[in-house]
């Protein structure tokens, strides 16, 4: 597309009859030859003529041939798309809609892409010395190819970005259906009446082995935050994870891994892998400080005006354990009063000491235990704060210490 739109014309306009010309009147030449009308020299000059006249353009014909070359197999596959689109029995009205649009012209648009895959193909032909030579000095055929380039370019402009958005729309689309086609047991969303932001009844991860994943019911009301503690590995992440996940596939309309979902449409801000660069230098906290700064800016009430679920993954780790402590605690206030909902995994328990300060903040963990000398999770989520931290049983069972 951007070819396209930004195309320079490799030959003037008011000379498009040249290629032609020259080949009618090579033509002549041949013939009278041919008959010993003329002499046989003339035809050898005007043989050097047609190669100097196209040696004159060269150069921009073979940076056309070099971008046209890109795009060739593109509109190759895509004229098959297109009329795949084109011929479809559809009954939604969006679908129809999209269809119709792109069956405006006298001709398809699948022809016209087709036709226009041929005259690229038949450029590339200009790598046969035979063909380059001896069309290029009696028929100037680069340049005639040029113009019906130029001539379809000038004609389509307006209306390939608009094709191209159809096959990408209806890409998508069949993406999506493939989903909830492949996944039946899935439930589509229902839109909440009520306060509340999500209602999942064994709400699980998608992309996890029905026999392996451990579903869970989950409720949050609108501007509620979470606190979610947990030993190592217990199921924090995979479960912010999972509600990331179940809110883009709801609002993108597509069916949520879980028995029955209902919740508010509301738009999703995660922070949970943040990283330093060294290229850019900066420091996995200066990295961190840009996240949230971005999250207070975008979820600012007298700004944006919209909800925001809110998932962040272990705050402000790139510090020490002191200035964590109270760093997180204020912006945990700070999110509570932009009006936002949220959940927030931590293995800094001091921060769940601010729900007896505010009443939007509910205390959630995830829990392990050690039978045997042996690590067990259950991946459930619980109410209230977790007590069993496993670090140094790791350590020391993995022989680390």
């Amino acid at each position: 597309i951007n070819w396209i739109h930004n195309y320079k014309p490799v030959f003037p306009k008011h000379a498009s009859f040249l290629p032609n010309l020259f080949s009618i009147i090579s033509l002549i030449i041949i013939i009278l030859v041919s008959f010993d009308l003329i002499a046989g020299q003339l035809l050898v000059v005007w043989f050097f003529i047609g190669l100097g006249v196209s040696g004159i353009f060269l150069k921009r014909i073979n940076v056309l041939y070099t971008d046209s070359s890109k795009a060739k197999d593109t509109f190759k596959q895509y004229h098959k798309l297109l009329n795949e689109i084109e011929n479809c029995d559809l009954s939604s009205d969006i679908l129809i809609k999209k269809q119709r649009s792109i069956q405006t012209e006298s001709q398809k648009a699948s022809v016209i892409f087709a036709k226009f895959s041929k005259i690229l193909d038949a450029l590339d032909q200009r790598n046969n010395l035979v063909i380059a030579i001896l069309g290029n000095a009696f028929l100037l055929r680069d340049l005639q190819q040029v113009n019906k380039i130029e001539k379809w370019i000038e004609l389509y402009t307006d209306k390939v970005e608009t094709w191209f958005e159809v096959i990408s729309f209806f890409d998508a689309e069949n993406s999506l259906a493939n989903v909830t086609f492949n996944h039946p047991e899935f439930s589509f969303p229902k839109i909440n009446s009520d306060n509340k932001i999500i209602t999942a009844k064994n709400l699980g991860h998608p992309l996890l082995k029905v026999s392996q994943r451990i579903d869970n019911n989950f409720t949050i009301d609108n501007q509620q935050f979470f606190i979610i503690t947990g030993a190592n590995m217990a199921g924090k992440s995979t479960f912010l994870r999972t509600v990331s996940l179940s809110i883009v596939m709801a609002n993108i309309g597509l069916p949520v891994c879980a028995e029955s979902f209902e919740y508010t449409p509301i738009k999703l801000i995660t922070s949970m892998r943040t990283s330093d660069s060294l290229a850019d230098d900066e420091s996995y906290f200066f990295s961190e400080l840009k996240r949230l700064k971005f999250i207070v800016d975008k979820i600012n009430p007298a700004l944006s005006g919209e909800k925001y679920f809110i998932i962040l993954d272990e705050i402000l780790k790139g510090t020490n354990s002191t200035d964590k402590a109270i760093g997180s605690k204020k912006f945990v206030q700070k999110l509570v009063t932009s009006k936002s909902t949220g959940i927030i995994a931590t293995h800094d328990l001091s921060l769940c000491e601010i729900e007896n300060d505010l009443t939007q903040i509910m205390n959630y963990y995830f829990d392990a235990e050690i039978i045997d000398n042996e690590l067990f999770f259950d991946y459930k989520l619980k109410n209230g704060i977790c007590k069993n931290m496993n670090a140094s049983f790791l350590l020391k069972k993995m022989e680390i210490v």
